[in-house]
C-alpha cells in the first residue's frame, strides 16, 4: 500500500468516525430507538441514511465514469445480483444483533474510542461471529468447483 492509498484511508475513515459522531449514530440508543417504532421512535438514523444514500447517489456515477479508482488499478463491484438464502440469512442474523446489541459494524467501531466493557464485549463477539464466519465459508469453498466460486465471488 502506498503513501497516497495510506492518506486516502485516513481522510475517509476520519470522515465516517466524525460523521458517525456528529450525527450521535454511535450511542446504541439512538439506533434502538430508531428500531422500536411502536415506543421512542427516533427518525434521526433514518435522515443519516438518507444523506449518506443521497450522496451515493450522485457520487457513484461520476467515480465509475473514471478508467480506474484513484488509488488502485481496478474498481472491484459485485458480481451477484440475486438475492439468495445466504443474504436472507446473514441480512436476518445482522438485524438480531443490531436491534440487541444497537450497533453495527462502522458505528461499533467508532465507540471503541470509549473504552467502555460494553463495547468491547459487542467488539469482541463481533469478532469471533465475523471469523467463525470465514472458518465456515473456507471449509464451504473448499468442496465447491473454481466456476462455483467465481459464481459466488464479490469482485472482478
Amino acid at each position: 500500500m502506498n503513501i497516497k492509498s495510506l492518506l486516502v484511508a485516513l481522510i475517509s475513515g476520519t470522515l465516517f468516525g466524525l460523521g458517525l459522531s456528529v450525527a450521535q449514530m454511535i450511542d446504541p440508543a439512538k439506533v434502538v430507538n430508531f428500531l422500536d417504532v411502536t415506543g421512542q421512535w427516533d427518525p434521526s438514523l433514518a435522515f443519516v441514511m438518507a444523506g449518506a444514500l443521497a450522496v451515493n447517489i450522485v457520487a457513484t456515477p461520476l467515480i465509475l465514469k473514471r478508467n480506474k479508482p484513484v488509488c488502485n488499478t481496478l474498481f472491484r463491484t459485485p458480481l451477484k445480483e440475486q438475492i439468495d438464502r445466504r443474504l436472507i440469512l446473514g441480512a436476518a442474523l445482522f438485524g438480531v444483533g443490531w436491534g440487541i446489541a444497537g450497533y453495527c459494524p462502522g458505528p461499533m467501531i467508532t465507540a471503541v474510542s470509549f473504552v467502555n466493557s460494553d463495547i468491547l464485549i459487542v467488539l469482541t463477539a463481533y469478532v469471533i461471529g465475523t471469523l467463525l464466519t470465514r472458518l465456515w465459508m473456507r471449509k464451504r469453498e473448499s468442496h465447491l468447483s473454481e466456476q462455483e466460486r467465481q459464481a459466488q465471488s464479490c469482485i472482478e
